[in-house]
């Protein structure tokens, strides 16, 4: 269901379910365990989707929906082209921060979850493309390759949304981005 034809109910529950899901995850929730948690009956949480499956891909969607425009709102308000990077870069990793180690673990693990962080994590590296561009354009930046940069970034991306990163260097998802975002801006840097 869009979320445009949501009741305020309804959103509010997807909410509680997003809060929910995003400190403990999901892969061991049944449908009843999500209605007595989150204080409804099944019939309720059918309402936001038909099926367990359904609806925590519709809490992921939620949750990146939201951190999608909380970070172009920080870009936004951002003038200089090094900055905008940084500040895209930091405001990606402060939307992952509050996500659990178990969340990212079952995401990673359902096909419908982790088709959307995938899409989530292209479209990112799409934008890295564009504001490295745009600084390059600029003169902020050397004459840098920018889809080749965005390309390397899309690689580690990835890499850190499979759990790679982390596992090599004990970094969380959040803290790779920072990271990433000061690799990428010192690289570019004229």
């Amino acid at each position: 269901m869009p979320a445009t034809r949501r009741t305020a109910r309804q959103t509010d529950l997807l909410e509680r379910l997003v809060a929910l899901v995003i400190a403990e995850g999901f892969a061991a929730f049944t449908l009843d365990d999500l209605a007595e948690r989150l204080h409804c009956s099944k019939t309720t949480l059918y309402q936001l989707a038909r099926s367990k499956q359904g609806l925590v891909r519709e809490a992921v969607k939620h949750y990146f929906r939201n951190a999608t425009s909380a970070v172009e709102k920080q870009v936004a308000d951002t003038a200089a082209p090094a900055q905008r990077v940084v500040v895209y870069l930091t405001a990606v990793a402060e939307q992952l921060r509050p996500l659990s180690r178990r969340f990212l673990d079952d995401m990673a693990g359902l096909d419908v979850t982790r088709e959307v962080y995938e899409a989530n994590t292209r479209r990112a590296a799409d934008r890295i493309r564009e504001l490295i561009t745009e600084g390059v354009d600029a003169g902020a930046f050397r004459p840098v390759h920018a889809a080749f940069v965005g390309e390397a970034a899309a690689a580690t991306m990835q890499a850190i949304q499979q759990g790679e990163v982390g596992h090599r260097t004990g970094l969380s998802d959040s803290e790779a981005y920072g990271e990433l975002a000061s690799l990428i801006v010192h690289a570019v840097a004229p």
